[in-house]
Parts: structure tokens; sequence; C-alpha cells
């Protein structure tokens, strides 16, 4: 966390992933890897790093950029211990205390495979550290554009942090832009107009009805319901016109199985429910990114339990109401969950603290599932 790499997407002057990415790339070179650094966009960059060969691929993914520090109530890139046992600091639960824990488990590997090769179980150990994850993933997108694959069989432990859970599911979002068009009036006569921002009001109050809409899916057993929320809107121009156009943006979290198309369609159904004469209503498609899940059953998710028992974590599966790249590494074909340190709920906070007791225990668990045979 002493290293800043606030996402310039997000705050102006954020420092971007380039001198987080040359210090990480330079220890995994020093421990042995393979090491590609690659500049993704102007200053973004990404570090993919290989060890080892044959058998089972485990691939260790982290982002590199952290969200934005104004309205801190702490020094974001002083990190310290509390009494408590909380390390402080920007990136400490999202996502550099998982970082840490991930890089601790890959240095194990590299020294397993120097000191013994000939013994050391046989695998491909890859380290995935994107950038641009907090913005729009341009790091994992560029990698996977680029034909980034891992050798079958595989699995994906996004280092996210999950309060040491296995999330084997996550929300995906759907953003879509609500635009009503009315008709302007003199406010002293408004039955010459047709309010739009009123007209979005009543979609907006429609929103109510959305989990029981007809084509939504039932609550998933890990993510509970799809929801959805207005976020920016925008309408009217004088307090004495009656506004002629408002628009709204709005956001659909999304289960397994939801298409962007399938979310758009219950919008227009809900506009259509509440339609006024003389008002019209568009959408536009915005911003996407699929839900996903992993089977329970899955053979890394036994690998991954079997080896918090060793290390004395209890097991608790876990879905992430949140959007996360496991969603893009599985529909790459690569099984993917999430596993990590801290608490989602302290990510992006005023006060961002991880657990040093969690950090601990995922570098431990990490460490075995990297040097341990992987039942794949």
């Amino acid at each position: 966390m002493a290293v800043p790499s606030v996402n310039p997407e997000l705050e102006a002057g954020g420092d971007g992933e380039d001198h987080i990415s040359t210090l990480v790339a330079g220890w995994l070179e020093d421990w042995g890897f393979r090491v590609r650094r690659t500049e993704v966009a102007p200053g973004r960059f990404n570090v993919v790093a290989r060890v080892g060969g044959g058998g089972p691929t485990l691939v260790l993914n982290g982002h590199l950029d952290t969200v934005g520090v104004e309205g801190m109530t702490l020094d974001p890139f002083d990190p310290h211990v509390t009494e408590d046992g909380l390390l402080q600091g920007r990136g400490s639960a999202d996502m550099k205390g998982g970082l840490a824990a991930l890089l601790v488990a890959a240095r194990a590997r590299a020294r397993q495979l120097a000191a013994a090769p000939a013994s050391s179980p046989p695998g491909t150990l890859i380290v995935l550290l994107t950038a641009d994850e907090e913005h729009a993933s341009v790091g994992l997108e560029a990698e996977i554009a680029g034909g980034f694959e891992a050798p079958e069989p595989a699995l994906a432990v996004v280092c996210e942090p999950t309060s040491l859970a296995v999330a084997t599911a996550n929300k995906g979002f759907v953003w879509t832009t609500l635009r009503v068009h009315g008709r302007a009036a003199h406010g002293s006569r408004p039955e010459e107009g047709r309010d739009a921002v009123v007209h979005a009001g009543r979609i907006l109050a429609a929103l109510d009805r959305w989990p029981e809409l007809e084509g939504s899916p039932p609550p998933h057993p890990l993510l509970g319901r799809g929801t959805i929320h207005a976020g920016p809107i925008r309408g009217g121009t004088s307090p004495s016109v009656i506004p002629a156009h408002c628009q709204v943006v709005l956001e659909a979290r999304t289960l397994p199985g939801e298409t962007p198309e399938s979310v758009r369609d219950r919008i227009q159904s809900l506009a259509d429910s509440v339609a006024r004469d003389g008002l019209r209503v568009e959408l536009e498609p915005g911003m996407e990114r699929p839900p996903a899940e992993l089977s329970p059953d899955h053979a890394g998710v036994t690998a991954l339990a079997a080896a918090m028992e060793a290390e004395g974590a209890s097991f608790q599966l876990r879905g992430m109401t949140a959007w996360v790249e496991a969603s893009w590494l599985l529909e790459a074909g690569i099984p993917a969950l999430c596993f990590g340190p801290g608490s989602i709920g302290r990510a992006h906070t005023a006060d961002e603290a991880c657990p040093v007791e969690e950090i601990e225990t995922a570098a431990r668990v990490l460490t075995r599932l990297a040097t341990d045979p992987l039942p794949l």
C-alpha cells in the first residue's frame, strides 16, 4: 500500500500500475519466474509470470489498481497495523492484502522447484496481475483478446476480499440509459405539456416490482435476487418550464443465466406499464459485465477446501454480490473462484483496513495449494 496505484480513470493524478508492476515484476524475476510486463494502455501495465511445467495449472490472479483516496480519514499510503491487528491503508482490503498472500505462495512454489526440481510435484503456476479492474478491466480484456491461456486442467484463484470464504458465484451488471421524451410547456399550463421528469419518476417507482416481473429469475442459492437501482438523473431546464426530457442511468445486478437483452426487455416492460400518451421512452445500452458461477462440486473447490482444512481455516461457501474478473476467466474456459483476505464491506472506504491474521492465513492456504499436488 505504500506504493500508490490509484486508477487514473477514477481520480485525476492517479499513479496507475507503472510503479507497482515494475516492483512486482522484479520480485518475480528474482524468484525464477518467466515474466512478461505489458503496457495495455498508456501508463497501464499487466504482469504475467510463469514457473514450473507439466501437470495441472494454478493461476493466482489479482488486480494492481485501487480506487481513489479522496475523503479518506487516514493516510492512504502510510500502512500501519492497529492495536487490534488491522492493516490500514488504501488497497489493504481491495486488494493488496490478497496480492501479498498470492505473492508469498508464488515465492514458495518457486523456491520449492529451485531446491528440489526432480522431487517437486509437477504443475505450472501462473501469476496474473492486471490493470484497471476498478474501472473497465482493460488489463484482463487485453490478456484474453491476446490469447491468454492456462494449460488444462487448470484452476484460477482470484484473490478478491471474501473474508476467507470461497466464492464460486458472482453477480454481473447491466447499465442502461433510459431517456424519456415529453413536450415542453409553460409551467402555468401543464395540460399543454408532457412532463418527462414526472414520467421518469413513475418508471422509477415501478422498479419496486422488479423481482416479480415476468422473466425474472428465481433467487440464487448464493447470490439471492437480482436487483436494479437508479444512478445519475438529469432532466428539466427551468423551474417554470414543463420538462421535455429526462435521462436516468439504471444499473441492474444480474444472476447467472440472465442476459443484457432479458434485463432491457424487463425495463421496457416496466416503462410500457406506466406509459402516458404523448411520452416516448428509449433505451440505450451501456457497460455490461456477465454473472458467472463455478460448480461447488468442481475439483478446484475441493482442493481449496482441503488446503484450508490443513491450515486450520474453516471452509465457507459464498457468493460475490460484486462483479469480479473471475467471470471473464470462466468465459475464457478457465475454472475460477474467489478467495482472499479482507471484507468487501471495508473496500473503498474512508478507513479501509484488512485483518493481518486473514492475510497470513490466506498466504498459508495459497502456499499449500501451490506447493502440493493439485488434484485436477
